[in-house]
């Protein structure tokens, strides 16, 4: 927890120092040395290195992860209405919320009053005279081979949606295959952290290099893009999940606050859906009135699956980067956002950090620059903390929502006002 910690500590004051040396930059006459050795040399190098790091991660990370989390649902055949039940509502919830975060992005327009159109020659590659039903055929790779080698995202999905499926379906057949991805998965996992390790130093020479061409004009942007991730998490979480427990669940919304706040803490003190797991099955066991036969097969298929938070991150980021880079996005990337996102929240591991290396994979999904996650990584670990309870709030009430549909929930306990003691008993 330290190590967590102190990693973010030093990635946001990465994010300061290169703010104020970038604004330190931007107020000197320029020169050879500012322009050719720091901002152009430098800065460049430094900052290059840290995304081209992400971008090496992103192909053999999104496939290894989705392979990974289809194995991980079990025999379809055998999952039977709980199955079905989970399924639809994580995938549902999803879309929603990709879609919310789409919608509040275009209202508060975060990127509007940050022109960073002028340093790249980068416009978006989905075309929009392509028809609907070419980019639907697009999605089916000819050549799965080409399509890892090429970053073909949505090919990659489906492609290994199919594998993970398959091996699923054979059950003990493909044990070894599914044991040597899982090992993978976790090397994936370590390089992911590995990388983070740099992150401070990356972050302030792109922010620094950022804020040496456009001078403090990037900082109202930021906080309209953390504000507008904030608004749709919320919206997300007091509508739509609290809507569907009250209408759905017939259940007291303030009393589900009050039953699972002991998970919501954890959740935000380390932005990891899985590391919470644990306290997640015991909270919404013992204070929320769940059977343990629910619980422990929707709460861990939530935790590899269910990313609603980070899909609004990722929808409020590719409105914010596309503005800031001038780039018009179109109906049809909009629609491919919210799939590309929807089907990526399967391969999104509960570890903090992972969700910006899949937003990488969303960019590329409609052509948008890599390097505008260099914007708001530096603040992305609050948001990260945030979103990750928003998360775990979407697997507790897909599990209540589930457990009273199977009879298998007591609302005695969900009401019971000595519910502290029970968790600690």
């Amino acid at each position: 927890m330290k190590r967590k910690s102190t990693l973010t500590a030093k990635i946001l004051l990465g994010l300061v120092l290169g703010a104020i040396f970038g604004i330190i930059l931007s107020k000197l006459p320029s020169s050879y040395i500012k322009d050719t050795v720091i901002i152009n040399g430098l800065l460049r190098l430094s900052g290059g290195l840290f995304i081209n790091s992400i971008k090496m991660l992103v192909v053999p990370l999104v496939f290894v992860s989705l392979v990974s989390g289809a194995t991980s649902i079990g025999d379809p055949k055998q999952l039977g209405r709980v199955g079905i039940k989970t399924l639809s509502f994580y995938l549902l919830t999803t879309c929603v919320a990709i879609t919310l975060a789409l919608i509040v992005g275009n209202v508060i327009n975060p990127g509007i009053g940050l022109d960073l159109s002028s340093i790249i020659k980068h416009k978006a590659t989905i075309g929009s005279s392509k028809p609907l039903v070419d980019v639907i055929l697009d999605m089916v790779p000819e050549n799965p081979i080409s399509s890892l080698a090429n970053g073909n995202m949505l090919q990659i999905i489906i492609f290994a949606l199919l594998l993970g499926i398959s091996m699923a379906l054979l059950g003990e057949k493909s044990k070894p295959v599914v044991n040597f991805i899982n090992s993978l998965n976790e090397i994936m996992m370590k390089m992911v952290m590995l990388i983070m390790v740099i992150a401070p130093y990356g972050v302030f020479s792109l922010i620094a290099k950022t804020f040496a061409t456009v001078g403090f004009a990037a900082m109202v942007p930021l906080l309209k893009y953390m504000f507008a991730v904030l608004l749709g998490l919320f919206i997300h979480a007091t509508f739509t999940y609290m809507g569907m427990l009250s209408t759905i669940g017939k259940l007291n919304p303030l009393q589900f606050f009050k039953n699972f706040a002991p998970a919501m803490s954890v959740a935000f003190s380390t932005a990891t859906s899985s590391g919470t797991l644990p306290v997640t099955i015991e909270t919404v066991e013992k204070r929320c009135g769940v059977s343990r036969n629910i619980a422990s097969f929707t709460l861990p298929l939530g935790a590899t699956i269910n990313m609603d938070g980070t899909a609004i991150m990722q929808g409020v980021a590719v409105i914010f980067i596309a503005q800031v880079y001038g780039i018009h996005l179109t109906l049809q990337s909009f629609l491919t956002v919210i799939l590309t996102a929807t089907l990526a929240s399967i391969g999104t591991a509960g570890i903090p950090s992972v969700g910006l290396i899949t937003l990488s994979m969303v960019l590329q999904s409609v052509g948008l620059p890599i390097e505008g996650i260099a914007l708001i990584m530096g603040i992305d670990r609050l948001l990260d903390m945030t979103r990750t309870v928003v998360n775990i709030t979407g697997d507790a009430v897909c599990t209540i929502l589930i457990s009273k549909s199977e009879k298998e929930f007591d609302k005695e306990v969900y009401y019971k006002k000595n519910n502290d003691e029970e968790l600690v008993s």
